[in-house]
């Protein structure tokens, strides 16, 4: 099978500061690295790299060709990126010494991927195949409709939280992942708990202490793996592509996202984004 991921393609700036700035603050950085990232770009690295086919559908504008010859080398299908006339979207990451995180996002060619793209993609997938979406491109609705309609599993990764994106596409889903901020946002938008909410499985991230699998067998805790982190942005992406393409790869939900606590423990261990996701192997033989 495969992944097809309608997904945000980043160059990601990353400032390493000494604490993130508070409102007024003017501060000086201590170290700064350009990498590949957006949530999408991420979690279709991580799923290439955790050995599923994985297609990507987005758009870039001309300062983004080496975004496309980096994901290619990373095993990534990049046929169906674009290349348009708005420039490449970007995000301003800082990090302090403890691993926490601070993003603006400038969103670019990520809010402009043409429906043709998505259409011409979505034609060369089989029933059965994932697609995922998020929200940092345009397109959602329609994907997970059009999706839907062509027999597709659709996952969803709902952030940056934004409650009318949620809505819209909640009807569609057969898999949705989002943190415990997120899920306690939606819960008092719907008034439904993740195990109440319309979705075959649910997964609610909750950093530090793991993460709780909402099925039909029920709820199911799965605690994180402890190590020292220097930089979580990305973890979450990691985890997302790594509980896809287990899935994909015909694993359980349990083992698909054991897998994928490992992959993020060891991804937050590394400073930077896509550039830095873990493969298979170094997931396999990580002895935290």
């Amino acid at each position: 099978m495969a992944i097809w991921n309608l997904g945000s393609i980043n160059a990601d700036f990353v400032y390493a500061v000494p604490h993130i700035p508070t409102p007024g603050e003017t501060l000086a950085a201590t170290g700064r690295q350009m990498f590949l990232g957006g949530k999408g770009a991420n979690m279709s690295v991580a799923a290439a790299r955790a050995a599923a086919r994985v297609n990507h559908i987005g758009a870039v504008g001309e300062d983004g060709r080496w975004a496309l010859d980096r994901l290619l080398e990373y095993g990534v299908d990049t046929r169906n990126i674009t290349v348009i006339g708005t420039e490449t979207a970007q995000a301003i990451i800082m990090v302090d010494p403890k691993g926490e995180n601070s993003i603006i996002l400038h969103p670019g060619a990520n809010a402009e991927i043409p429906q043709t793209t998505l259409q011409a993609a979505l034609s060369e997938a089989q029933t059965g195949d994932w697609l995922v979406i998020q929200n940092e491109t345009n397109l959602q609705r329609t994907a997970a409709r059009l999706g839907k309609k062509l027999g597709l599993k659709i996952a969803y990764a709902a952030a940056p939280f934004d409650a009318d994106r949620v809505q819209a596409v909640l009807p569609h889903l057969d898999f949705l992942i989002l943190n415990a901020v997120e899920a306690a946002q939606l819960q008092a938008i719907t008034g439904q708990s993740p195990a109440d909410l319309p979705v075959r499985d649910v997964i609610v991230t909750r950093g530090a202490e793991g993460a709780d699998w909402f099925g039909r067998d029920g709820e199911q805790h799965f605690p994180a793996i402890k190590v020292t982190p220097v930089d979580t942005t990305g973890a979450g992406d990691t985890f997302t592509g790594y509980v896809l393409a287990g899935l994909d790869r015909g694993l359980p939900m349990a083992q698909a996202i054991a897998q994928a606590t490992r992959a993020a423990a060891l991804m937050v261990t590394r400073h930077g984004t896509a550039d830095v996701i873990p493969d298979l192997s170094e997931v396999q033989a990580f002895q935290p």
